[in-house]
């Protein structure tokens, strides 16, 4: 099998897409909110990093970071919000069920996807247009129809800074083009 190269970038600002094992809507429940909350913290005391922008949808996620000057540890970083996840939440979804003894050899629960997909935002530009898909993201997937409904995302902060207009994302699908990054 071949081997999965990562792009690492000391010091880069990433864009990530998180998927849960089997596309099972569970990201959005208070449990699971709360042991992301919790796997950040734990992550930031040691290793440090800043979340630019994030929108949590049922079953993925996807969030802008930016890390220390010197750090590009990105994989790490998910290893422990992913095990904190799991081991807070991992009973509460029947994800013991059906493990694989490739999952389980790797300690792996059944609450994520294995991997994670990344981009390196490479200036301004990729960083604006990876920003509004984001926030984009809950009305692509039909959840709601403008991005402020959205209660699960960073568009609110966004908008009291004054990023973007109260009213961004209303104009329906014409508004937003149809990037695909990393569904």
């Amino acid at each position: 099998m071949p081997e999965y190269r990562r792009i690492k970038k000391a010091g880069g600002t990433y864009f990530f897409t998180v998927v849960t094992r089997g596309r099972r809507p569970i990201l959005t429940s208070p449990e699971v909110r709360q042991a992301l909350r919790e796997g950040i913290s734990q992550v930031r005391q040691t290793m440090p990093f800043s979340i630019e922008a994030w929108v949590l949808l049922p079953d993925h996620l996807h969030t802008i970071w930016t890390l220390p000057e010197h750090d590009d540890r990105i994989a790490a970083r998910w290893a422990v919000i992913k095990s904190c996840v799991t081991k807070r939440c991992g009973n509460l979804f029947g994800s013991g069920e059906n493990i694989s003894k490739s999952r389980s050899r790797r300690k792996e629960g059944g609450v994520w996807q294995r991997r994670f997909w990344e981009h390196v935002i490479r200036d301004d530009l990729d960083f604006q247009r990876h920003l509004d898909y984001l926030h984009w993201n809950p009305v692509k997937h039909e959840y709601v129809k403008t991005p402020m409904e959205w209660p699960y995302s960073t568009i609110h902060r966004f908008v009291a800074q004054g990023f973007y207009p109260t009213n961004w994302g209303g104009g329906g699908a014409d508004e937003y083009p149809t990037d695909n990054f990393g569904e």
